[in-house]
C-alpha cells in the first residue's frame, strides 16, 4: 500500500477515527506515515491546550509590527492592540461642576451611564491575526518535526519460528546525519532466557550481534561500513545466560529486508 495521504493524515489527527483498516493496518506499520501523524496530533493537542495566562507579560510594539508584517495585515489594524490600556472616560461637555467664580448653584448632574471601551486584547480581529500567527508557528515547527523524522531504507516482516508464534517487523531508518538504526517491534516477548538481534548473511553462517531486545522493541545503531546487502536477515533469538555469545540456534523471528 503506498503512503497514506498528507490530508487524510490531518483529518485523522483532528478527527480520530478516519481511516479504513487496510489504512489503519498500513499506519502501524509504515514508520514514516507514523512520523508524520505524530507530529500532526502534537500540533493539534497544542492547540486545544488553554495556556496559563497569569504569567504572560504583555510583548512590546515590536512583536506586533513583526506579525503585522508578516501576515500582510492591513493599515486599519496597525496599531498594537496591547499597547493600549483601557483609560477612564471624560466627563462629557455639559456637566455640571464647581464654579470657578462663586458657590454651586445646584447640585451636580448625576454621572451618564457609559460603555465600556473594549481593551486592546477585546478588539474585533486582535484574535484572529493573533490566532494565525500562532497557527504558522505551529504550521512551522509541525513541518520541522516531520522534515527532521528519519527515512526509513528497507523494511522486513518479522514470522515466527519453530514453537514460537510472536510477529513483527524491523525497519532500517536513516537520519539526516546519514546514520542508520534498525528499528525492531515484535507483538510480544517470548524469550526463555533473554531476546538477541541479529544480521545474518546470505549464506546463513555469518552473523553479526546487534545487541539485546529487553522488551517487545528496540533500536539498534547500524555500523557505517555495513553493506546490508550482505547480511539483509534480520533474527531474533532466544538465549541462554551460559555464558556463550554465539547464537543459540534458537530463533524467535525472522526475515529478510527489502527497500
Amino acid at each position: 500500500m503506498p503512503h497514506i495521504d498528507p490530508e487524510e493524515l490531518s483529518l485523522l489527527a483532528l478527527y480520530g477515527d478516519w481511516l479504513d483498516e487496510e489504512g489503519r493496518q498500513h499506519l502501524g506499520s509504515c514508520d514514516a506515515c507514523s512520523a508524520e501523524y505524530a507530529a500532526l496530533r502534537r500540533a493539534v493537542e497544542a492547540m486545544k491546550t488553554t495556556p496559563d495566562t497569569g504569567s504572560f507579560e504583555v510583548p512590546g510594539p515590536n512583536v506586533w509590527s513583526a506579525i503585522h508584517q508578516e501576515l500582510g495585515l492591513s493599515e486599519a489594524t496597525r496599531k498594537d492592540p496591547l499597547g493600549s490600556a483601557p483609560g477612564s472616560e471624560a466627563a462629557e461637555p455639559g456637566t455640571a461642576g464647581p464654579s470657578e467664580t462663586g458657590p454651586l448653584q445646584e447640585p451636580p448632574a448625576a454621572p451618564r451611564s457609559f460603555k465600556k471601551r473594549p481593551q486592546g486584547w477585546q478588539r474585533p480581529g486582535t484574535w484572529l491575526a493573533v490566532a494565525a500567527a500562532g497557527a504558522l508557528v505551529i504550521a512551522g515547527a509541525t513541518l520541522w518535526n516531520i522534515n527532521q523524522a528519519p527515512t526509513p531504507l528497507a523494511r522486513a516482516d518479522l514470522s515466527p519460528l519453530a514453537q514460537h508464534s510472536a510477529t513483527g517487523s524491523a525497519t532500517v531508518l536513516e537520519s539526516r546525519d546519514g546514520s542508520r538504526t534498525l528499528e525492531v517491534k515484535l507483538s510480544k516477548d517470548e524469550a526463555q532466557g533473554y531476546q538477541e538481534v541479529w544480521l545474518i548473511g546470505t549464506d546463513l553462517t555469518r552473523l553479526i550481534s546487534l545487541g539485546i531486545m529487553k522488551s517487545d522493541s528496540g533500536t539498534f545503531p547500524l555500523p557505517a561500513e555495513l553493506n546490508l546487502d550482505d547480511f539483509p536477515i534480520v533474527d531474533v533469538s532466544d538465549e541462554p545466560l551460559d555464558g556463550n555469545p554465539g547464537h543459540s540456534s534458537v530463533s524467535i523471528v525472522r526475515g529478510s529486508l527489502s527497500s
